[in-house]
């Protein structure tokens, strides 16, 4: 994906005592049986913000046939509702069908975390300071060698050197991004690195172990957090710590691509989500109140109610968890950094065609 992206904090951290609302839990839906429950009237009185849905929803139209065969109808559709109605109770009237996403808890609130592309500064020719590889996908599969193999010299002499970073964390925070935007250095040029794949080994989350260990406390962990961590130690203990995960993330160069997601889809920024594709596949609309954030991180008390996408996936986005896409840059990724907030969504179909019926699911997804 183009990740992807993996969250740095899992599900199950996220979860405190029940009623909590400090991260934007609501409790307006008793409980849920399923992953996706069928309801007949949305009801959501959220300030609403549609402006970006038809943009992306062109973008999967122009670049995917087979995806466009799909939810063209859909999109235009929902495109109708918004401009005429925007009225969530009046979704049936358009044809729409929703499937409520039960949340973690059962009660609705599905986790909101963000992501964003970098922009990471490389040279072609290492120097004592830009000294550390990025590198392209090697020929392997099952067999490919660990971070730590890595690190220690596993892919040398094979011609699949991209750059040289001036530390180990820049390309490390791209990989869980799954893509970004480099700017060399040597030559003032920009490329966009591409997901070319990973080396299949199990991800696992260093902000995880920074907490296990107290390092950084639970409540205050974020991208930002894990990034003042690194700065205050050493390369030997920052390289111990991001051994731990040992999945690696190789990268394709492409001039001047946009962002794209597992999808082949352009992102845009706040229209487009990474979702479970087992229950969510690429293209799926969903209706989401997004939680917004005050400048530090914390709720702001209210949520927004938009249309997304479903272009993109990753390894730590199963069921219940969406990380929604945020844009390029340092800005984008402070703001992605903060989320780990929770909302409610729906995943939307239309009546009468392949998308009918959006809250059915294979019978072992029915847990």
């Amino acid at each position: 994906m183009l990740k992807k992206l993996l969250p740095i904090i899992s599900l199950s951290l996220l979860f405190g005592c029940a009623q909590q609302n400090d991260r934007a839990q609501q409790y307006l839906d008793g409980e849920f049986p399923q992953i996706l429950n069928q309801v007949d009237v949305v009801e959501s009185n959220k300030p609403r913000d549609f402006t970006e849905f038809n943009k992306q929803a062109e973008q999967v139209v122009i670049k995917s046939p087979s995806m466009a065969k799909m939810y063209q109808p859909l999109y235009q559709r929902l495109s109708e509702w918004a401009q005429q109605s925007g009225d969530t109770s009046a979704l049936s009237a358009f044809g729409i069908q929703a499937a409520q996403l039960g949340g973690g808890d059962k009660k609705g609130n599905v986790l909101f975390t963000g992501y964003f592309s970098p922009v990471m500064e490389l040279r072609h020719t290492p120097n004592d300071i830009f000294k550390y590889p990025v590198y392209g996908k090697p020929n392997c599969s099952s067999d490919c060698p660990t971070r730590a193999e890595i690190y220690n010299g596993a892919l040398d002499g094979q011609g699949l050197v991209l750059g040289y970073a001036p530390n180990r964390i820049d390309p490390f925070m791209m990989e869980v991004q799954g893509s970004g935007y480099v700017h060399f250095e040597d030559d003032d040029t920009l490329e966009y690195f591409a997901y070319a794949g990973k080396n299949n080994k199990a991800y696992v989350s260093i902000g995880r172990i920074l907490i296990e260990r107290g390092e950084v406390p639970r409540e205050k962990m974020s991208l930002k957090a894990i990034k003042e961590w690194v700065m205050d130690n050493d390369d030997a203990t920052v390289r111990e710590l991001l051994e731990q995960n040992p999945s690696y993330v190789f990268f394709a160069p492409k001039a001047e691509a946009p962002v794209t997601g597992s999808a082949g889809i352009p992102l845009l920024p706040m229209a487009a989500v990474a979702g479970d594709r087992s229950i969510l596949p690429m293209g799926t609309p969903i209706l989401a109140e997004v939680p917004l954030l005050n400048a530090d991180g914390t709720w702001s008390g209210a949520h927004q109610l938009r249309m997304l996408i479903v272009l993109d996936t990753g390894g730590a986005v199963k069921q219940n968890h969406l990380d929604l896409y945020h844009g390029i840059g340092a800005r984008a990724g402070t703001e992605a950094g903060h989320y780990k907030h929770f909302g409610r969504v729906w995943k939307l179909g239309l009546e009468n065609s392949p998308t009918q019926a959006p809250w059915a699911l294979p019978p072992e997804k029915l847990q």
